[in-house]
């Protein structure tokens, strides 16, 4: 019997030992290398300057639009996953999973040519223009604007929405939901009483998944944005390829981990057992 745990244990060995390298080699080393490059100055002296210099005007102006920017996105993600994950959960295991499967098949393609795809479109001679040249109608000029940027992180980060909402609501059991009507409860009261709470987990999970990614991205900022509107994540791409200032560009980047960890704590805690699970 011994013998057989000790095999047990040495499988389970072997087989988290590729994990445990990933881990370490493409996880806690790149953490400790930006605790160590904005924790220290150019020199190797420990510094707490780096980290300051997120209240410099140019940085703080950066932040604040980026979580600006960051907050009206996941909102519109919200509103618009909420319902669509409802309907999908209405139409049955199988149609609903077929419909996700459409839903996030443009992820598959990579993520900056999708960028650049709505790019094309918002131009000002892109393709959305052009037809509204054809019907005679008003052109529009987005692109290079704030407005462009949230429209590109609401379509890249909106499958983050729906997913765990859709798999938190397919996991409410019916009969919950019908013993709420036979009780009284009408569609708003079930919603506000049934679904709702329920769904807390999935909702606190999809908004994580959204609001970290809009917070720290450049790549649609730049595209989108047309180099005009530095977000945060801007600033740190900067300093790290033009101004080669890695210790800045590290600390910056301490800095935006705060909120990594505080969106951690809320899935910690309103997401124990794993239920907003995207996957």
């Amino acid at each position: 019997m011994n013998n057989q745990k000790k095999s047990m244990r040495l499988g389970k060995a072997l087989l988290s030992g590729p994990y445990i390298v990933w881990m370490i080699g493409f996880t806690i080393i790149p953490l400790l290398m930006i605790l160590w490059y904005g924790l220290t100055a150019r020199n190797g002296a420990f510094t707490l300057e780096n980290i300051r210099s997120i209240a410099e005007p140019d940085h703080i102006k950066a932040l604040i639009l980026s979580l600006g920017l960051s907050l009206i996105s996941t909102v519109l993600c919200l509103v618009l996953a909420y319902p669509l994950a409802m309907i999908l959960r209405g139409r049955g295991k199988s149609a609903g999973s077929f419909i996700v499967f459409i839903f996030i098949l443009p992820m598959w393609m990579n993520f900056l040519l999708r960028t650049l795809a709505w790019q094309t479109l918002l131009e000002k001679n892109g393709v959305i223009n052009g037809i509204l040249s054809f019907l005679h109608l008003p052109n529009i000029s987005i692109i290079n604007t704030p407005a462009a940027i949230v429209l590109g992180m609401v379509y890249n980060f909106l499958p983050f929405m729906v997913l765990p909402i859709y798999n938190v609501l397919v996991k409410i059991d019916d009969s919950v939901i019908n013993a709420a009507q036979d009780l009284g409860a009408n569609s708003f009261q079930t919603f506000v009483k049934i679904w709702l709470p329920l769904s807390i987990p999935g909702v606190i999970s999809g908004i994580t998944m959204v609001f970290v990614p809009s917070l720290t991205t450049f790549v649609i900022s730049d595209l989108l944005g047309g180099s005009k509107i530095l977000l945060i994540g801007n600033v740190i791409e900067q300093e790290f390829t033009r101004g080669s200032n890695w210790n800045q560009g590290s600390g910056l980047s301490l800095v935006l981990m705060i909120f990594i960890l505080i969106s951690m704590a809320m899935i910690a805690k309103y997401d124990k057992n794993g239920e907003g699970s995207t996957f």
